[in-house]
Order: C-alpha cells, then sequence, then structure tokens
C-alpha cells in the first residue's frame, strides 16, 4: 500500500461525521470488518461515503444475476491486473454458479476476447456477450455495434444499464486499488493473491 490505512478503529479524536460514515460501511460489510479499500478510502470519508452507497447499489441492488456480475467483475480484474479484486471477486463467481474451468478462462485469456471466438468453459451465449462487452469497455471504453446488439438480445434494458454500471463501477474500483497498491498484491500476478 502506497499510504498508511486508517486506523480500525478510528483514533479517539474522530469527528462524529466521520464515525457515521464508518457506521454506514460497516452495515455493508456486515458480518466481516472494514476491507482495506475501505480503510483505505477512509482517508477522505465523503468519498468513502458516496462509494460506499454507489458500490451498495451496483453489488445489492441490482436485478443482475450474481453469476454474471461477479464474471464481469472478474474479468475488469484480469484486464487491469488488479488481482487483489480478483481475489474477492473470482471466489464470488465461483460460489454463484460459475464453474473453475470458466473461472481459470476468465483469468488466463490474456488478449482481447470477441464474440466469434466463444469457448465453452460452460459458459452460455449471455455470459459470453457480457464478458466480450466488459473486455471492450475496460480496454477500449467503447463497445462494438455487434457486442451492444448481442447484450440488448439477451438482456433487458435494465440489466443492459446494470451491466454497463457494474462494468464502469469496477473499472473505478480496480484503478483505484492499482494505483495505491491496495492489498499489496496488485502488481504481483493472479497467482500470488493474498485475501485479507
Amino acid at each position: 500500500m502506497r499510504l498508511p490505512y486508517t486506523p480500525d478503529p478510528p483514533a479517539p479524536s474522530t469527528p462524529q461525521s466521520d464515525l457515521d460514515v464508518i457506521a454506514r460501511i460497516r452495515d455493508r460489510r456486515a458480518p466481516r470488518p472494514l476491507q482495506p479499500l475501505d480503510r483505505t478510502l477512509l482517508h477522505a470519508p465523503p468519498i468513502a461515503d458516496g462509494w460506499n452507497s454507489f458500490l451498495g447499489a451496483v453489488r445489492t441492488q441490482s436485478t443482475l444475476p450474481a453469476d454474471v456480475r461477479e464474471l464481469a467483475i472478474s474479468r475488469v480484474a484480469v484486464v487491469n491486473r488488479a488481482w487483489y479484486e480478483w481475489g474477492h471477486h473470482a471466489s464470488l463467481a465461483v460460489a454463484a454458479g460459475v464453474s473453475q474451468a470458466a473461472m481459470d478462462a476468465v483469468k488466463a485469456a490474456s488478449g482481447a476476447l470477441k464474440l466469434a471466438d466463444k469457448v465453452s468453459h460452460d459458459l452460455d451465449d449471455r455470459q459470453w456477450a457480457v464478458l466480450v462487452l466488459t473486455d471492450e469497455m475496460t480496454r477500449n471504453v467503447t463497445v462494438s455495434d455487434e457486442t451492444f446488439d448481442a447484450v440488448k438480445k439477451a438482456w433487458s434494458e435494465r440489466e443492459v444499464v446494470e451491466i454497463v454500471a457494474t462494468v464502469s463501477c469496477y473499472n473505478c474500483v480496480s484503478r483505484f486499488l492499482v494505483a495505491l497498491d491496495v492489498g499489496e498484491r496488485n502488481a504481483t500476478g493472479p497467482d500470488h493473491v493474498v485475501k485479507h
């Protein structure tokens, strides 16, 4: 980590407004403790508060199935080499029903994914379309019409917005994690991930 983590528990001199932010973050994280990401963001409590609200909505208030959400987040982590993020979300994808073989393929694919290059690995066409969209958004920002049409065909308009918001959100997360080396493993590669 390029900065020290904020103390947990907070220092006795912490203002009440900051304690309120910490309480909201703890509520969302429960029963887990504050994570290294939280303890980094808490250097700027208003940012931590907004982040907590936004991430909470993306993670818990969308209608996306957990497998698709976690596949997209995991692919963002791979493309951006955010191995701390991968360490948290790949296991959630498997818990949501994505096979280990599929997750190994998501992690191993170093080049840009293409709709036409779908490999089985137990992924259906809807999941593959989301992975290709994730790759295009993360690598290029723009999304091809072909990819967008495949996603739009497979998902409702609300789900399309939620998919794009999830990929956008976790690109923000991964860039924050990597720039500050939160978790101390982001530059070491996928085989050296340490969970906190």
